[in-house]
């Protein structure tokens, strides 16, 4: 009768004892909201400008291949050799650069040609190293293919009188063996000068014209003489 009693009871004991659901307060009874775990979408990026879609179409540019370059800054003497100095370790050679001359012939630009993107890149990072006064630009192949190749071979002659004949600069260039052929005698009637170009055989003997000849005289004028790039 001891067991029976004792389990009778624990029976009341049970059931006297289960939760009471309104005795919990209603902010535990709620059901917690879950966070939000998806991230704001970012906004478009603008479209590209002009300059942009220029400057990427150029920097598609392969890293093998011809790149053509405008060196800006140049003075009225410069040589290829001074320029190649310049950007010393990007594989030029002398016939990898122009010179855009004026009417006039002054040097405007060097138009440089790169074996490829890599070295018209570090020519760009050498330059503002070395001068302030020079500038690399991209440039179109065209420019290049445009201009005329001096090559140090031809004289440019500045300063022969109006009247002068082709034979008064002939007798000028006596001693020079340069290319009778390429002799050209340039000017219009209302200019005050004129001027004459003539090729050499080589670049020493051009240069050689240029320290002979530069500052005599033709016809009582004084001439200068110069070598074109």
């Amino acid at each position: 009768m001891s067991l029976l009693g004792n389990a009778i009871k624990w029976s009341l004991v049970l059931r006297t004892s289960k939760p009471n659901h309104h005795s919990i307060p209603s902010f535990l009874r709620q059901t917690p909201k879950g966070f939000c775990t998806e991230m704001a979408k970012p906004s478009p990026p603008p479209p590209p400008s002009v300059e942009d879609a220029s400057a990427d179409e150029f920097l598609k540019t392969p890293k093998t291949g011809l790149v053509y370059g405008k060196l800006s800054g140049i003075r009225r003497n410069a040589l290829k050799s001074d320029i190649l100095y310049l950007i010393d370790g990007c594989n030029l050679t002398p016939d990898d650069i122009k010179v855009n001359y004026t009417k006039s012939f002054m040097p405007v630009e060097m138009i440089v040609q790169f074996p490829s993107r890599y070295d018209f890149d570090k020519a760009s990072r050498l330059i503002p190293k070395k001068s302030r006064f020079h500038r690399l630009d991209k440039a179109d192949r065209s420019l290049w293919d445009l201009l005329p190749s001096y090559d140090g071979k031809t004289v440019l002659l500045q300063g022969i009188p109006r009247n002068a004949i082709p034979d008064d600069v002939e007798r000028f260039l006596s001693g020079c063996d340069y290319d009778a052929s390429s002799f050209q005698l340039l000017g219009r009637s209302q200019d005050s000068f004129k001027m004459a170009m003539v090729r050499f055989p080589t670049q020493t003997q051009a240069m050689n014209a240029f320290i002979t000849k530069n500052r005599t005289f033709c016809l009582n004028n004084q001439i200068s003489v110069r070598v074109l790039q």
